[in-house]
């Protein structure tokens, strides 16, 4: 089933209210989305990530100019195949970035149409689901303009806890002390039983990150993620072990290369790859697969449209919990719950809480999901 055309589409739209988080504003959300045909008549349909001070354009120019020449005319199941030709070929000015952007979009795409072209859900294709069911944690918690703090944390938090979720990621990176009375300000509103997380998107230093870390060490923070950047991978080896609470990070790095040094050094106790931008679901099987072999387990990060959250719930689903074990911990999927005028208008509305607060796994071919191309006419930038 050979390739007959690739499009891409840019999708924005200006929020009514910006948000800001530890390295700047947002102003509107975006997208780059893949759109793939074959000489069958299916189409498949992937995503990049786009983060919130990322032009989608950038993304939108590697695959027209780069990758779309390397996959026309080639068969959807040459997958393997296909991301090392574009690997290698983008090596001299890719290997991290943009030019895994655009890989990962075009695999997503890829694997949507094997499923498709089979009739079966990419979690079959790739050896089948180990739980029907995904329990989500709430992202959000982003900064306005003269708002008023920890006041508006706590309300947020309360909202996600009577929606359902279970766990949420608090957005930290706003100072020590900040953070420090936000974390113990929602700890103390919504009880013991709701997993906290917070994430300060690159903010700090060791020695900073090191006093949040001890003096929240009573808060119970199941996870940090981010404190420090990603070129301090030795920053993060320090860290890990200061306290109870796990230390995290991955969005900002790339393909199975990428991940080996941090995982075979001991940097992380969770790895967060995003299929957007790490290389897709093919190369995030690899980089789960390494994970694996060294007994690290991972939390795909998730910040985009429907496709993208598609993609992570099918991916998800396959992870092995580890270790296995009759109550073992499960991976979870990050919700994203911040302003976003299309997200779920894009596949309509497929993924909600159900009565146990999961996201259920779609059992239908390919991502499972439908594009809405009146929402893609709609936002689609000129």
């Amino acid at each position: 089933m050979k390739i007959t055309d690739l499009k891409t589409h840019v999708l924005a739209a200006p929020l009514e209210q910006p948000f800001s988080f530890s390295q700047g504003w947002v102003h509107q959300r975006t997208a780059m989305l893949v759109e793939i045909h074959t000489e069958d008549g299916l189409i498949g349909w992937g995503e990049c990530v786009n983060h919130g001070l990322q032009p989608p354009q950038v993304a939108q120019t590697m695959v027209e100019h780069a990758l779309k020449p390397l996959v026309i005319g080639r068969s959807v199941f040459e997958r393997e195949v296909l991301w090392e030709t574009m690997y290698n070929h983008t090596r001299p000015y890719g290997q991290k970035g943009v030019a895994l952007f655009g890989i990962a979009a075009i695999d997503i795409a890829l694997w949507d149409l094997a499923g498709k072209a089979l009739n079966q859900p990419i979690h079959r294709l790739m050896g089948g689901a180990f739980r029907n069911e995904i329990r989500p944690y709430a992202t959000g918690f982003y900064r306005r303009e003269g708002g008023s703090y920890p006041e508006e944390v706590v309300e947020e938090a309360l909202r996600h806890q009577a929606n359902g979720y279970r766990a949420m990621k608090i957005k930290t990176g706003f100072g020590i002390e900040a953070d420090i009375r936000d974390m113990r300000a929602v700890r103390e509103a919504v009880g013991d039983e709701i997993a906290l997380m917070m994430d300060a998107n690159c903010a700090y230093s060791v020695p900073a990150a090191r006093r949040i870390l001890m003096e929240l060490e009573e808060t119970r923070v199941h996870l940090f993620e981010e404190p420090l950047s990603p070129e301090n991978r030795h920053g993060y080896r320090e860290l890990k072990g200061v306290s109870r609470t796990w230390i995290a990070a991955g969005e900002n790095e790339y393909s199975k290369i990428g991940y080996r040094d941090w995982i075979s050094e001991g940097a992380l106790d969770v790895i967060q790859p995003d299929i957007g931008a790490a290389g897709g679901l093919t190369e995030c099987r690899k980089i789960a697969a390494l994970a694996q072999a060294f007994h690290v387990p991972m939390i795909p990060h998730v910040w985009g449209t429907g496709v993208g959250l598609a993609a992570a719930v099918q991916l998800i689903a396959t992870l092995p919990p580890q270790p296995l074990s009759l109550t073992p911990d499960e991976p979870m999927l990050e919700y994203d719950q911040s302003a976003h005028p299309f997200r779920q208008e894009l596949i309509g509305g497929e993924f909600q809480l159900n009565a146990n607060g999961c996201v259920e796994v779609l059992d239908k071919p390919g991502l499972g999901i439908e594009i809405d191309r009146s929402i893609i006419d709609q936002y689609t930038v000129q």
